[in-house]
């Protein structure tokens, strides 16, 4: 199932088929960063159903007011998290999941071995530190800050449309001639992510990521130029 445009990217629970045995969302989701409401999610439980909810960018939520984890009272819940997003850690492949007894046995079954490596090991005990949590609970603010301030800085282009309710550390946006765009953008130093990567969405679509305030304007600055240079 593929969220809609028209509805703004959020989740319908009847939309989901009553026979799916197994149903796998993300929240937020990417690349649209829409966070789903964590009632809503859990309307998707079955007795039968796994339910696997990809809480990936959840830490980047200020007291992810959403989440999952730690639920014990959703039948078939298996939450995966990251610890490698808000690090920067992407190359290290670590996270972990939560989810009941027996289904956690069933995983450990079917993992390869060694999956894991010596260097991921060490930087999951850093992130999950007292002052590593602090530091991330600080992030976490300060993205919904920065991201704050790109959003109203988008909202002075009229070629640029964002999906509403962002609250990942990124946003989706569309626009016409946006791979010509993303191609400027990269000429004038900044990388986009574009959209036609993800299912359903196409060309016209490109995500951006949260980033400081200094960086925000000159990236706003290069958008600016590369749409006049694409629509002149």
């Amino acid at each position: 199932m593929l969220l809609r445009e028209e509805d703004g990217f959020r989740l319908d629970p009847a939309a989901v088929p009553e026979d799916a045995d197994l149903v796998v969302i993300g929240n937020p989701t990417n690349p649209t960063s829409v966070l789903h409401p964590a009632e809503a999610v859990v309307r998707l439980a079955r007795p039968g159903r796994t339910l696997v909810v990809d809480e990936a960018f959840m830490d980047a939520v200020p007291g992810e007011p959403q989440a999952l984890a730690g639920r014990t009272d959703v039948p078939g819940l298996v939450v995966l998290r990251s610890l490698t997003k808000t690090w920067g850690l992407a190359g290290l492949r670590i996270g972990y999941v939560l989810a009941g007894p027996e289904t956690v046995a069933a995983l450990e079954r079917a993992q390869p071995l060694w999956p894991v490596s010596t260097p991921a090991l060490t930087a999951a005990e850093a992130c999950v530190a007292p002052a590593a949590l602090a530091e991330a609970t600080r992030a976490a603010r300060q993205v919904a800050a920065d991201r704050a301030h790109l959003l109203a800085g988008l909202a002075e282009f009229e070629e640029v449309r964002v999906v509403e309710a962002a609250e990942g550390p990124f946003v989706l946006v569309r626009m016409e001639r946006a791979d010509e765009v993303r191609l400027c953008l990269r000429g004038l130093g900044f990388a986009v992510r574009r959209g036609d990567t993800f299912p359903g969405l196409g060309p016209q679509w490109l995500r951006l990521a949260v980033r400081d305030r200094v960086t925000t304007g000159r990236f706003l600055q290069a958008l600016d130029q590369a749409l006049m240079l694409v629509t002149h």
